[in-house]
């Protein structure tokens, strides 16, 4: 039976700001855009076969983003966020 990779990673959820400029007003403003954190484990979980120790020394910590809208905080309507990757390595 293979390991699920999502026992590879520890999660946890962070904030990093960004600027970004809203369509409606055209306003620039700094926003706490929410980010999950998945952080490889120093060791494989569990009893792994070689494929799974395989994976294991592929994998990498990385972090996807969470929010796809944000609200303006000078018009108050909300906007999708552009030009951010969703998914960044650590």
């Amino acid at each position: 039976m293979s390991i699920d990779e999502r026992q590879f990673y520890a999660e946890s959820q962070t904030t990093k700001p960004a600027s970004l400029n809203c369509p409606y007003c055209r306003s620039v403003e700094t926003y706490d855009l929410k980010w999950l954190l998945r952080k490889k484990r120093e060791r494989l979980p569990g009893n792994g076969d070689e494929r799974d120790r395989a994976k294991f020394a592929k994998a990498l910590s990385y972090m996807v983003l969470l929010d796809d809208k944000v609200p303006c905080k000078k018009c108050r309507r909300p906007f999708e966020i552009s030009g951010i990757k969703t998914t960044a390595f650590v």
